[in-house]
């Protein structure tokens, strides 16, 4: 348990094919949570990226929590827990294998309200969007909030992390930008926070490109991009970022958001709770759509996310309006 706030924040691991995944965990006092929401970071990083406590609020998981959110943080296939049985990680697909079969293993013994709502940053982007893609995602998905990601890179692939296998200057200033966007302490904890990117994570780096489009195409679920002020990684001018929506056809709706005075890590900086608060309204958005929407036809299988026996008596049958 971590300690600072007015929530607790708790590790957890959950099992999925005998695999371990590690995290933290923050649940709201005397409720059951309006909907789990799923934070998933990026590569070479850990499951306290979203739990800053540099200072009071940059937090995650107590924000969501105070909110009415449960918020689970999880270590990716290949660090944390696994990172012993997943030397070299997991691909993309299967990666969002073991979290669909994570989550369900969390939901089995924990309320989890209308459903997961996912928080990902950078390379945790490339899984929510994979994970959004499941064609048995079901009602269970409510919508996809991702930073640090866009299709078209700013860098020449081999400056990856994980691909030049150095941690040179120019790449320390991608990831964080000008040091005066991060609070005192900032720096410090995010040494603690850093972990080797397992080499078939590094391997695919440079394949997103073009396999964004075939993922994007199968997304049904509300999907919202920011990208940070110094953002470094990722191309994020008018056209890219025109095309980058473009692809998300089929997604009920989609917003790419800027977020000033932030870094590539938003998360870590003096920005996160601004970040945050504006995933969580994105989040609220997305249960407003779906228990105003038109009210019709059958309840559909939770599926994906969640076992069977978790059905929800579900009555709108369009859970939301398409507002692209």
């Amino acid at each position: 348990m971590t300690g600072g706030e007015s929530v607790p924040v708790r590790e957890i691991t959950l099992a999925v094919d005998g695999i371990r995944l590690s995290g933290l965990l923050a649940e709201p006092p005397h409720t059951d949570p309006k909907a789990v929401v799923v934070a998933v970071h990026g590569g070479g990083m850990r499951a306290g990226y979203f739990d800053s406590r540099v200072r009071p609020g940059l937090s995650l998981l107590t924000l969501g929590a105070e909110l009415g959110y449960t918020v689970l943080s999880l270590d990716r296939p290949g660090y944390g827990a696994s990172a012993a049985r997943l030397p070299a990680g997991q691909r993309l697909v299967e990666q969002a294998a073991t979290l669909h079969g994570a989550l369900a293993d969390f939901a089995r013994c924990r309320p989890v309200g209308a459903g997961c709502f996912l928080v990902a940053h950078s390379n945790g982007g490339k899984l929510a969007l994979a994970a959004a893609a499941h064609e048995d995602v079901g009602d269970t998905l409510l919508g996809v909030d991702i930073s640090g990601l866009g299709h078209r890179l700013a860098v020449d692939p081999e400056q990856l992390p994980g691909r030049d296998g150095t941690d040179g200057r120019g790449a320390w200033q991608r990831h964080w930008g000008p040091l005066r966007l991060y609070p005192p302490g900032a720096f410090r904890r995010g040494r603690s926070l850093v972990a080797p990117v397992p080499e078939r994570e590094a391997q695919e780096g440079p394949l997103w490109p073009e396999r964004y489009p075939g993922i994007a195409a199968r997304v049904r679920v509300p999907v919202r991009f920011t990208f940070a002020e110094h953002e470094q990684w990722w191309r994020h001018d008018e056209e890219s970022v025109a095309d980058l929506a473009g692809h998300l056809r089929g997604a009920l709706r989609v917003e790419v958001a800027r977020q000033p005075h932030a870094g590539h890590n938003i998360s870590l900086g003096w920005a996160a709770r601004t970040y945050h608060l504006r995933a969580l309204a994105f989040l609220e958005e997305c249960l407003l759509a779906r228990d105003t929407a038109v009210q019709g036809g059958p309840a559909r299988r939770a599926g994906g996310f969640f076992p069977p026996e978790l059905d929800r008596d579900t009555e709108h049958g369009a859970l939301m309006v398409n507002s692209r």
